[in-house]
């Protein structure tokens, strides 16, 4: 079974020609009688269909992809044939993020959920799948202002100030609370 190793809209190294390019789209091939894709090529706009193998993730992105390799699936919906829900984004199937190389572990919604309001379940997805580069993007930021806050515009000085508490609030492991002191048990009143 193949599993997508690039994602659309990603850019890679075409090793074969020697350039830059964008993955246009992903190109799973399906046989009859499997659940997975057999195999899964890449159009990345250059004429022709491209294995994996032949690309490559620049420098930059193979550092963000030790946070998780974060992305956006689509599972099959299993319990709603695509006429039944014409109304969303992609009929027939739902986002699933996937934070592991081998799919595993991420973030899904019930069906019922996702049939209630697809397209904020949609907005969701994209916006978990790009938490790492977010992330990385309020680092960047706290570190531009922190080498020199002097020479910094005020607004910026606000925007790392910001992106700081949040990286606070998302490092930070917070201890369990402590145990609640028990009472001790009420004396009771003997008859005299």
């Amino acid at each position: 079974m193949a599993r997508a190793q690039f994602q659309k809209g990603q850019k890679v190294w075409v090793e074969s020609v020697g350039v830059w390019a964008q993955v246009e789209q992903v190109q799973p091939v399906w046989a009859k009688g499997f659940d997975e894709p057999v195999r899964i090529t890449y159009d990345v706009g250059l004429g022709r269909e491209f294995m994996a193998s032949e690309l490559q993730l620049p420098a930059e992105d193979t550092a963000a992809a030790a946070l998780g390799d974060w992305r956006v699936l689509r599972a099959r919906n299993k319990w709603q044939e695509p006429a039944d829900c014409a109304h969303h984004p992609f009929p027939g199937s739902y986002p699933v993020v996937v934070t592991d190389k081998a799919d595993w572990g991420g973030w899904r919604v019930p069906g019922a959920e996702y049939d209630r309001d697809p397209e904020r379940i949609e907005f969701q997805s994209r916006l978990i799948a790009a938490s790492p580069e977010l992330l990385d993007l309020a680092r960047d930021l706290v570190e531009a202002v922190a080498e020199a806050p002097e020479d910094a515009p005020p607004e910026s000085v606000r925007l790392a100030r910001r992106a700081r508490e949040i990286l606070v609030q998302i490092t930070e492991v917070l201890a369990p609370p402590p145990e609640p002191a028990r009472a001790a048990p009420p004396e009771t009143i003997q008859a005299a």
